[in-house]
């Protein structure tokens, strides 16, 4: 049941709004006592004529944050912000697709790689839209491509790693990586299997994306990764779907459910992240919104506590992909929250239990509650 609303004073436009009653989750622990106010997009701090919101006792989240997203069109926007989602990184997309899904008003914030780079004759070279566009043949290439990618606006370089049937080889990944840090761009490969993320780490990928179902990774695998300050986005949703639909020979969802335990047991950040997608063609579809809340679910299965789970899809997204302005409810942070019932660090599912949203301090309607 929402909390009670009393009437506002004056301010203008309507916009402020103050919520009382509610526990505040500060990064460590659930904090009562405190009210926060949105004030226009941002967290504010003068609740002077603002509407009052009671919480009644709900814990309020800042907005949860999917690291792997795909993105076609402005109804994945929708599904997302429905379900708590206020900020979606996407993964690959054609840009001028997601140019359009930018900046959209109380709807979930993006960012996106835009076209990945892919090796011709892989079976991601045949994704419509981006698989031709993505084609690199060796290293002299790859200047160019970091160079087209920053001109369409791309945030942050994506590389498949390890698609079947063809791949990058180790002197093309490593041009690839070189380049984009000279941009000063973030690289994210996509790393599906143990020799992948042996050869994406070879390279000096910043961000390494999906867990192997063949093989686990083992400690030493997860110690590189360590040393080198490697971030890993697991899909944990991803590589379940896929491992029940058995679509590949041999995949067992454990492996990679080991394989977040040895890298969490390794003190690797994990972000949570779903691939949710729509695409005809894909190994599994990931419904968008609703898959993150079952990640959630499946980090903490595979060892990392409640607080390091939603730290997984608040914070430290933020942090590492260079979103400052959010991932915590601080003031002048943007008005991205979510009112819950339920204690989401006695029982992470409570996540799913969500009262209100606000996206960029537009308030709109969760999605049990839509018709």
């Amino acid at each position: 049941m929402a909390g009670q609303e009393q009437s506002p004073a004056e301010s203008p436009g309507g916009k402020k709004v103050v919520l009382t009653n509610v526990r505040v989750f500060d990064g460590r622990q659930l904090v009562t006592g405190r009210s926060v106010v949105i004030d226009g997009g941002l967290i504010g701090t003068d609740p002077t004529g603002a509407r009052v919101i009671d919480g009644a006792g709900g814990v309020l989240l800042p907005g949860l944050i999917d690291a792997h997203v795909h993105l076609d069109g402005p109804a994945r926007l929708s599904a997302l912000t429905s379900y708590g989602v206020t900020t979606a990184l996407d993964m690959a997309s054609v840009p001028e697709q997601t140019a359009a899904l930018r900046g959209q008003a109380g709807q979930t914030d993006i960012r996106s790689a835009g076209i990945p780079a892919i090796a011709p004759g892989s079976i991601h070279s045949r994704i419509p839209g981006v698989g031709e566009r993505g084609l690199i043949t060796g290293p002299d290439e790859a200047s160019r491509f970091v160079a087209d990618r920053v001109a369409e606006r791309s945030d942050y370089i994506k590389i498949v790693v390890g698609s079947p049937f063809a791949d990058h080889d180790q002197a093309t990944l490593d041009a690839l990586v070189a380049a984009a840090h000279e941009q000063g761009k973030l690289v994210v490969a996509h790393a599906s299997s143990a020799a992948s993320v042996a050869k994406a780490q070879a390279a000096g990928a910043d961000i390494l994306t999906h867990a192997p179902l063949e093989q686990a990774l083992g400690p030493a695998a997860a110690a590189q990764a360590a040393a080198a300050g490697r971030v890993v986005v697991p899909t944990l949703t991803m590589m379940e779907a896929i491992a029940a639909n058995a679509v590949r020979p041999g995949a067992d969802y454990a492996n990679a459910r080991s394989s977040v335990a040895a890298l969490h047991q390794a003190d690797v950040p994990i972000l949570a992240g779903t691939d949710a997608n729509d695409s005809a063609g894909t190994p599994a579809r990931v419904p968008h919104g609703e898959s993150l809340h079952r990640e959630l679910e499946l980090l903490a299965d595979a060892g990392l506590s409640t607080l390091e789970v939603l730290l997984a899809a608040t914070a430290l997204p933020a942090r590492y992909f260079g979103l400052s302005d959010r991932g915590t409810i601080e003031p002048g942070k943007r008005a991205d929250l979510i009112l819950i019932d339920g204690d989401p660090l006695a029982d992470v599912r409570a996540t799913r239990s969500i009262r209100r949203i606000w996206c960029g301090g537009i308030e709109q309607e969760p999605a049990d509650s839509r018709s």
